[in-house]
């Protein structure tokens, strides 16, 4: 499912590289956790997964291009007054997605429906969370991209989440990759671990790590 090989990255194009020769193989159906301290590059990581950023040296690919991206909730400015119907239907339209049941379908999936003429800053941030997961699957994708989900959100929003990104994953086969900071979500959820440290990457399946 993605291919990263030899790959070296700092922001100002030179060394030293923040990330060094970083090779990882992950395969389709897998679940993924990347944890590190803070400034080990994990959401770095994530932007040059999705090519949002390129690597200095080396190369990035993925078989498919139905990839969802749920990012940290603080990247979105939950004071613009706009709806939780429109957040999806903006992203569906983005998509090239004409079909409006498509919207309800993902709002429904997250048990959230009912929030669809909701304001988007008028929610709590479990809710807000569930708003993001469903707009990433609008387009049915296969790889699904996530960074610190649980951020924020109380512990009863935080078991929901991880129990449908556990149900998408084992029933519906849709590969994770998330940065997490959630060691118990980790243990519970992960078929592979990846440690970031000094920028450098341990790949582990989850028997390993927790030997």
């Amino acid at each position: 499912m993605i291919n990263i090989d030899n790959l070296c990255f700092s922001y100002n194009g030179s060394t030293p590289y923040g990330l060094n020769n970083i090779n990882l193989h992950i395969n389709k159906g897998s679940y993924v956790s990347i944890i590190g301290e803070n400034g080990s590059y994990k959401s770095t990581m994530l932007k040059l997964i999705l090519g949002l950023i390129k690597p200095c040296q080396g190369s990035v690919s993925i078989n498919t291009n139905k990839i969802g991206y749920v990012p940290q909730r603080a990247n979105f400015n939950t004071d613009f007054p706009i709806t939780v119907y429109e957040i999806l239907k903006c992203h569906a339209a983005n998509l090239k997605i004409k079909d409006k049941n498509v919207i309800n379908q993902c709002l429904e999936q997250m048990c959230i429906l009912d929030l669809k003429n909701s304001l988007i800053g008028n929610l709590s941030g479990g809710q807000q969370q569930k708003v993001f997961i469903s707009r990433s699957l609008v387009g049915h994708p296969d790889l699904l991209i996530l960074d610190e989900p649980s951020t924020g959100i109380d512990l009863k929003s935080q078991d929901e989440i991880y129990t449908f990104l556990r149900e998408l994953n084992k029933n519906h086969g849709i590969t994770i990759v998330s940065v997490e900071h959630n060691l118990k979500a980790v243990t519970e959820n992960s078929t592979h671990i990846v440690k970031m440290t000094n920028g450098e990457m341990n790949f582990y399946t989850i028997e390993d790590f927790l030997q």
